[in-house]
């Protein structure tokens, strides 16, 4: 999707690379390093693109996976509430945001990203969301 758009903004389609092997955000950044090593390719730094809400997740995904590499991360920018639509419902939107909270918090334990502060507030709402059955995204702790 963001390739099309990268498109119809000018940028000709042979200068675009597409990882198409990952499963997760860290293996993504795994196989894209891999992927410009096997090209040759030194990039100096990157604009990583991400939906609004996995920014912070994928910002402690990059520094983990690819430290020292210059990049900036954005998304497009759309609130909350515009952000469901026929394919993504707000309760599946919820679902995921609490999945990717509780994410940030476990991921550093597993070496697969950098710790980050997790406001009080934050991790309150985190579990009255749970407390309300926004489960459906969760990892299972081992």
């Amino acid at each position: 999707m963001f390739a099309n758009e990268a498109i119809k903004m000018g940028v000709p389609q042979e200068k675009i690379l597409i990882e198409r092997h990952s499963t997760n955000t860290g293996q993504n950044i795994i196989f894209t390093k891999k992927l410009l090593e096997e090209k040759a390719l030194k990039i100096a730094s990157f604009i990583v693109i991400q939906k609004p809400y996995m920014l912070r997740r994928t910002y402690a995904t990059f520094r983990k996976q690819w430290p020292g590499q210059d990049f900036v991360i954005t998304s497009p920018q759309i609130g909350y509430e515009k952000y469901s639509n026929e394919t993504i419902s707000k309760d599946l939107l919820i679902n995921i945001m609490v999945g990717d909270t509780q994410r940030i918090k476990v991921y550093p334990e597993k070496g697969f990203q950098i710790p980050q502060e997790i406001p009080e507030e934050v991790w309150l709402a985190f579990e009255e969301l749970i407390g309300r059955g926004f489960t459906k995204h969760l990892i299972k702790e081992s």
